[in-house]
């Protein structure tokens, strides 16, 4: 008897399924390698982005760099102040180019007149100032309006000293920059550079909540200057 052959169109239709199904699994397979690695390279993204954001939360804008453009003069002393709850900003003054001004907050300081005053008033993205104003004489403004040279800028952490309208109505009161307010150079005595500890002027300036549009903070809000030490250069 004569064996039955098996239908030629079957087996080549079961096959081309077979063939079909395989190739859809090793395309469903190469897709699962290249999406897992993406996935993760996508999570590891974001994770690093969350990170540098939180960086920036905590210990402020990296990019926020302290420019370099008053460099060039003389240092002739370095002074520290101390702020209750924040830390220490640490300066360097410039005695050759703001000489009058540089000698009158280097007394203050090593006669102890600024520990226990406060910064009095702070604009975020403008200044910090302190001091009292109180008891203390005036001094002539150095800067060009007021016909004296001074090149130091009003850049971010420049140190600079308060006036009325009265040119050279200077005291004691002094505001550092927080951001550059070219605006001021050549109508305020800057003095000198903040050389580290920024970071505390952000969170001063961060932590404001100023009573009026001149900055005005209240009383209980006041950050405290503990002290301000003075060492001179060599």
């Amino acid at each position: 008897m004569a064996k039955k052959r098996k239908n030629s169109n079957y087996v080549t239709e079961k096959t081309e399924k077979a063939k079909i199904e395989k190739l859809k699994q090793e395309k469903i397979e190469k897709t699962k390698k290249i999406l897992i690695p993406t996935a993760i390279t996508v999570a590891a993204i974001v994770l690093v982005a969350a990170l540098i954001v939180t960086l920036v939360v905590i210990f402020g804008d990296p990019d926020k760099k302290l420019s370099d453009v008053n460099d060039g003069f003389k240092v002739t002393h370095h002074a520290s102040i101390t702020v209750e709850g924040y830390g220490n900003i640490h300066l360097e003054l410039y005695g050759e180019e703001a000489p009058k001004t540089v000698e009158n907050f280097v007394k203050l300081a090593n006669s102890g007149y600024y520990n226990g005053t406060e910064f009095h008033r702070i604009i975020e993205g403008f200044m910090a100032q302190g001091g009292t104003g109180k008891g203390t004489d005036s001094i002539k403004g150095e800067f060009s309006s007021n016909g004296v040279n001074n090149d130091i800028l009003h850049v971010r952490g420049a140190i600079s000293m308060a006036r009325t309208d009265d040119k050279n109505s200077a005291s004691d009161q002094f505001f550092i920059v927080h951001e550059d307010s070219e605006h001021l150079d050549g109508n305020y005595a800057a003095f000198g550079m903040v050389t580290d500890g920024i970071a505390v002027i952000d969170e001063i300036c961060e932590d404001a909540e100023p009573t009026d549009n001149n900055g005005s903070i209240a009383k209980a809000n006041r950050p405290i200057i503990t002290s301000i030490s003075i060492h001179e250069a060599h």
